[in-house]
């Protein structure tokens, strides 16, 4: 299988299945000498953990990190850095009947047509859990940014029809939604409880701020910091949207009011009167904030009855059995922000060689 690697100069790849003995990840081109330690990357890997809340799967795992390789005495050696995550907890016999069927909005019918064969315990590659790779990674990449004094805030914008009207990121980590409006989250509560009820489940959009961002990071070309964010954040397996700035209302507005304005500030520094791009302009980011949100779709394993076909050609109806988040968003606000950590860092590695005063500045 080819397509588990990510990045240029940071190059991270993740292994491991759901159901296997464990998830990981390598990630190379790490700079040597940065202060790492499994509690670093534990924290963010908490966030994304199953059985938090009743809104989660109810599969229990620690999800404790462990570093193989990479780190001596508290510090990265520029060489690979190896992580592993132990499953403890995955019950395969759950999914032993789903090895004869494809299940809706899941990858089993794909996965069939590609390799003419898939490990159907939870999903196998394309499991959520495969995200604990990408979340760890991300932790270092999110550690080196901040040290730059660029900041990574994610959150859930709505869960169904339920969107936030307020903003206070003191209360993200204050429910189970990271929701950074309250209000909003107890309407999401009752509106989840309602799908439950019915053996449904709930998509939601999660919205990504990066503050800090220098203008002049991303080329102008196939290595756009946008279409790069793109390409990370579609990664993700349950993403599917993704927009920067107005996105697609900027479909429905004039020049005049999409257009940026520009003016001179103290310092003296370029600024902008507004964000409509979002922080990028032609594939470079222009100095103000990043914006951008992806769109999560339901989760498909749904207890509610639904039609799918069987591996001898016949119709049937089915009804999944097993331990699945009646909605995805929350455990995934982390993965975006870690994809979105992974995307820049490996580009401001990439733009140290975009000028030769940088290189001459370096080696001089």
């Amino acid at each position: 299988m080819a397509g588990s690697t990510f990045g240029n100069i940071l190059k991270i790849t993740t292994w491991g299945e759901s159901h296997g003995k464990g998830i990981g990840a390598i990630i190379d081109g790490c700079p040597a000498g940065l202060a790492l330690s499994e509690e670093d990357i534990q924290a963010y890997l908490n966030r994304r953990k199953p059985g938090q809340s009743r809104y989660t799967t109810k599969r229990m795992e620690t999800d404790a990190v462990e570093i193989l390789s990479g780190v001596f005495e508290g510090k990265t050696t520029g060489t690979p850095i190896s992580l592993i995550v132990h499953n403890h907890d995955p019950k395969s016999k759950d999914y032993s009947d789903i090895a004869s069927y494809y299940r809706p909005g899941h990858a089993d019918y794909t996965f069939d047509a590609k390799y003419g064969f898939r490990d159907y315990r939870g999903g196998g590659r394309s499991s959520g859990r495969e995200t604990i790779g990408r979340v760890a990674a991300g932790a270092i990449a999110a550690k080196i940014l901040k040290q730059l004094g660029i900041r990574l805030t994610a959150y859930t914008k709505s869960i169904g029809p339920v969107a936030i009207s307020s903003f206070d990121p003191d209360v993200i980590d204050q429910n189970p939604f990271y929701m950074p409006d309250l209000a909003a989250a107890n309407q999401a509560a009752a509106y989840l409880e309602n799908c439950m009820q019915n053996c449904d489940s709930s998509g939601g959009i999660i919205e990504c701020r990066i503050d800090g961002v220098p203008a002049g990071i991303g080329d102008p070309v196939f290595e756009k910091l946008d279409a790069n964010l793109a390409k990370a954040i579609l990664s993700i397996g349950a993403v599917k949207g993704f927009e920067i700035g107005d996105g697609f209302l900027a479909a429905q507005t004039t020049g005049s009011a999409n257009n940026d304005s520009f003016y001179m500030a103290d310092g003296p520094s370029v600024q902008k009167a507004t964000n409509h791009s979002g922080g990028v302009l032609g594939g470079i980011s222009d100095g103000s904030a990043i914006l951008f949100r992806a769109a999560v779709k339901p989760t498909p394993s749904i207890a509610a009855l639904q039609k799918t076909v069987n591996q001898s050609g016949e119709d049937i109806e089915i009804s999944i059995r097993g331990r699945h988040d009646p909605v995805i968003v929350p455990r995934a606000v982390v993965v975006v922000e870690a994809m979105a950590a992974l995307t820049l860092l490996d580009a401001l590695l990439l733009n140290m060689t975009a000028n030769l005063t940088s290189i001459l500045r370096f080696y001089q």
